[in-house]
């Protein structure tokens, strides 16, 4: 195996690194695989003493028997194993693997005394002993086992390492309101704090809103209708300092408020519509959120339009962007898309993901 056993003496807090083999595409897929596998024997034993879909069909039955058993002993500890380190789960689940194989041979010894064909298919005729048979069964599972706990540890890691940098990205883009936006925030609310004493009070209140939303250790993933509030918070500090150049114009009466999203996809969106489209221009401009939901997808739609031509643009990190990017793609996998890009006199940035509720709405 085995690098996995390298932490063995050490307990992990995340799940055991195996898949779910409780779920039906944890099975279809080992249902193909021990096919394959069977034909790969077959073919490769060549045997002219038996009819090769004869051999073939035992050699498969065989093999169904250890697949099918191996997947539902797993489903069945995978409760005990979540509590397990790497290492200790591991040999656990070689020790299985190796008792169900040795089990399912010595039935298979059994039942070939009843006239099915020699060893069920996997012997080569009676050149071999029923209990060569059963441990070299046992050898080659505990051989086969190994290179796939090793495989599926990888897989987890990786995975984990990509969550895990995508967190780290998260971080930054909540560190990332950029300094000019607190510092103008601040003045604004100085200035207030003279002319409009009430106002001055409801843009604390909002700024103390927004950082404690985007600052929070447990935006992984929020309501939406939690983001839309973020987004209008941050639209609202903004105008105190813009005035009538900002436009921000809302079209999501369509969108399932309670849908699942994680946090901070919109409100950097509109950051930066408001930051390189809306202040760079004397005369300011429009930001449209448009949002739709349609065949259980959700579609997010920011457009601002862009500085004149003879304004310097400002050019942007794409942090914002690629966390957003990545987060989704973590969350829905491939049905998630990003697309962003200059139209005409516009930049467009469209988000597109599926739904999913909120566990709060589910339990309602």
């Amino acid at each position: 195996m085995l690098a996995a056993v390298k932490t063995a003496d050490t307990a992990q807090a995340t799940p055991f690194y195996l898949p779910n083999f409780c779920s039906s595409r944890a099975v279809l897929i080992t249902i193909l695989i021990v096919e394959l596998t069977a034909f790969v024997i077959t073919l490769g034993r060549a045997s002219s003493g038996i009819d090769f879909w004869t051999d073939l069909a035992r050699t498969s039955f065989f093999l169904l028997w250890i697949g099918l058993a191996g997947a539902g002993s797993l489903c069945a500890l995978r409760g005990y194993l979540n509590g397990q380190s790497v290492g200790r789960g591991s040999v656990f689940v070689l020790a299985v693997s190796g008792l169900l194989v040795a089990i399912i041979s010595i039935v298979a010894l059994w039942v070939s005394t009843f006239d099915v064909g020699p060893y069920t298919g996997l012997g080569d005729s009676q050149s071999v002993t029923p209990w060569s048979f059963v441990a070299r069964n046992v050898t080659i599972a505990l051989i086969v086992t190994a290179l796939a706990l090793r495989y599926f540890y990888v897989t987890h890691e990786w995975r984990h390492n990509v969550e895990l940098q995508a967190q780290a990205r998260v971080h930054a883009l909540q560190a990332r309101i950029r300094p000019h936006f607190l510092f103008n925030s601040m003045n604004t609310i100085a200035a207030l704090t003279r002319s409009n004493p009430l106002r001055a009070e409801t843009a604390v209140q909002d700024l103390a809103d927004l950082f404690r939303a985007t600052l929070s250790e447990k935006r992984n993933t929020i309501a939406l209708a939690e983001e839309i509030e973020v987004a209008r918070t941050y639209q609202r500090m903004e105008a105190l300092r813009l005035g009538d150049r900002l436009t921000v114009e809302w079209q999501i009466d369509a969108l399932p408020l309670h849908a699942l999203v994680p946090g901070l996809v919109l409100q950097p969106l509109l950051e930066n519509a408001i930051y390189h489209g809306i202040e760079p221009r004397p005369d300011g401009g429009a930001v449209h959120v448009l949002g739709e939901f349609n065949k259980g997808m959700i579609t997010l739609v920011v457009r601002n339009p862009l500085p004149a031509d003879n304004l310097t643009v400002r050019e942007g990190n794409r942090l914002a962007l690629a966390n957003i990017r990545e987060r989704l793609e973590l969350m829905y996998g491939e049905q998630a898309t990003v697309k962003s890009g200059r139209f005409d006199a516009e930049y467009i940035v469209t988000l597109r993901f599926p739904f999913k509720a909120a566990p709060a709405a589910e339990q309602r």
